[in-house]
């Protein structure tokens, strides 16, 4: 009997008090585990720890979600525009994405989890679209119904995935993706031009999508996710998607 891949996603870090003063928090929206569980997946959330060694050689596939802000290296000019994330949640999802690349698990980066995979391979970013980018349409939408287009790129592996062309997506960020470098490709933008997608194709699946498929339902949503449930189910040298039979 196969059993299900285990996907590991770590959580939110509330390090300032905000669900309650004087305590930290460790936090997760239910609905990356609720989509990762409708594709045919096992979610397992991982708190943050010193070693992430023992956490990668348990998981099939990693899922980065949705989280605070990344801080531009000059102190912003309205503080008040950023909730940042902090740097132990930075510092642990940066060194669980690390590890899984190096041991070429699938990743998908979710909004945040997409600009963390931009980050590694150098990415620079527009730390506010409004600022940086006036010219740009909204991209902080209504959760339930805000939408706006964008176009995926022929030859990719999103393409592959939904089609290419235009879709429609949710949008619920103030920050993006700028630029790409090296090897790491972008796979959608938005009409203004803005990223909305990247991924790197040296790796079996390392994917970033700028909006949230998580809490869109649909046939796009279901493909990305039963996509990454699928690529996290095929055994690697050293993996565990078979650990019984």
């Amino acid at each position: 009997m196969r059993v299900n891949p285990l996907i590991g996603i770590p959580l939110c870090h509330d390090a300032n008090g905000r669900i309650r003063a004087g305590r930290e928090y460790l936090y997760s929206d239910i609905a990356y585990a609720r989509a990762i569980e409708r594709a045919g997946g096992t979610p397992i959330h991982l708190p943050i720890q010193q070693e992430t060694t023992a956490l990668l050689e348990r998981i099939d596939g990693l899922l980065l979600p949705g989280g605070d802000d990344f801080l531009p290296d000059e102190p912003p000019r309205v503080p008040d525009l950023f909730t940042p994330a902090s740097d132990t949640q930075i510092a642990f999802d940066a060194a669980l994405l690390e590890a899984a690349l190096a041991r070429d698990l699938p990743v998908l980066g979710i909004c945040y989890g997409a600009q963390l995979i931009g980050r590694a391979f150098g990415a620079s970013f527009y730390y506010h679209l409004p600022d940086e980018r006036p010219d740009a349409i909204d991209h902080q939408l209504d959760e339930r119904e805000g939408r706006h287009a964008i176009h995926i790129d022929e030859a990719t592996r999103l393409a592959s995935i939904v089609g290419e062309g235009m879709h429609e997506v949710n949008s619920l960020h103030h920050q993006a993706i700028s630029q790409v470098e090296g090897s790491l490709c972008v796979s959608a933008r938005a009409p203004d031009g803005v990223i909305e997608a990247i991924e790197h194709p040296a790796h079996r699946f390392c994917l970033g999508v700028q909006w949230h498929p998580e809490k869109a339902s649909g046939a796009d949503s279901d493909a990305l996710f039963d996509a990454f449930v699928t690529a996290s189910t095929t055994s690697q040298p050293g993996g565990n998607s078979q650990r019984a039979s």
